[in-house]
């Protein structure tokens, strides 16, 4: 077992917070999870997590805290909650672990420092079945003598990339998204426009593998989740626009205007807006499908 002076608390334990939680258990750290939902909370516990009644409780006494949340408006109100705050000690280690926007990270910063807690940003990328494996990849910004010492908390999820200061792992991630959603869109359209030259989309597939259009939609997402039509990689189409929209947030406030990014940005929006907000992000092919017969 690490050695570790108290508990990690890890609140949010949904779809990504429970197979990470049960990562830092089976590593040997002392861990209390949280989630606002019944449901989650129950399902987490039967899981063989230990739970608490609410935030407050699980960060009371805490040396770290890992937020599992999926935007920066929840964080700022689990943060923000009173006894929340009055659970918070100078001398914990809060990280992000979700999507969050980084300017409002980094003043979330400032306002933790204020009080002697230290703020990291460390969002995953890898889905469901890379928290479950321990395969994620971990973007890492803050402190660095802090997060050396959180290098082998952070390990137990995969591989870990220091990316800069605090807010850097959250720019990268959305950053990261974006080129995700091109992928997949662009993916998707180029294998029905082969498949309306006879190629088969398997047959596509293999092709842009083998060669220079090879991408992560094109090796995992389409042979995984779109062609089994099984639509359940476990990361909404809505987070991922949400994600999509704070990098071209962040291209927009440099002066780095981007057409392509607009136009990423756009149609993700136009495919939320027909599917829904809690369709799998890999259904995007869907829509481009109907949409090509007319129907989306």
């Amino acid at each position: 077992m690490p050695e570790f002076e108290t508990h990690v608390a890890l609140v949010g334990l949904g779809r990504m917070g429970t197979p990470m939680a049960l990562r830092l258990q089976d590593a040997g750290y002392p861990l209390i999870g949280f989630d606002a939902s019944a449901e989650a909370l129950a399902s987490a516990s039967r899981a063989g997590i230990t739970t608490a009644g609410s935030a407050a409780e699980a960060i009371m006494g805490a040396k770290v805290v890992i937020l599992m949340l999926p935007s920066s408006d929840i964080v700022e109100a689990v943060i923000g909650d009173a006894d929340v705050a009055a659970a918070v000690r100078p001398g914990q280690r809060v990280i992000d672990m979700g999507s969050s926007e980084p300017t409002r990270t980094t003043r979330l910063g400032a306002e933790l420092a204020a009080r002697g807690v230290e703020l990291y940003d460390a969002p995953v990328s890898g889905g469901v079945n890379g928290a479950m494996a321990g395969t994620l990849t971990v973007m890492a910004g803050g402190e660095p003598d802090g997060l050396r010492e959180l290098t082998p908390l952070l390990s137990v999820f995969g591989r870990l990339v220091v990316v800069g200061p605090l807010g850097s792992g959250h720019a990268i991630k959305a950053l990261n998204n974006l080129l995700s959603a091109t992928h997949l869109w662009a993916t998707s359209e180029a294998v029905y426009a082969a498949q309306e030259f006879g190629v088969e989309p398997d047959v596509a597939l293999a092709v842009f593998n083998s060669s220079s259009g090879r991408s992560g939609s094109s090796e995992r997402k389409w042979p995984d989740f779109i062609r089994t039509e099984s639509y359940d990689s476990g990361f909404a189409l809505s987070l991922m626009l949400k994600d999509v929209g704070i990098a071209t947030g962040l291209l927009d406030s440099q002066g780095r205007q981007s057409a392509v990014a607009d136009a990423v940005r756009d149609g993700w929006a136009a495919a939320s807006a027909y599917l829904g907000p809690s369709a799998d992000h890999t259904e995007v092919a869907k829509f481009l499908r109907l949409r090509a017969s007319g129907r989306g």
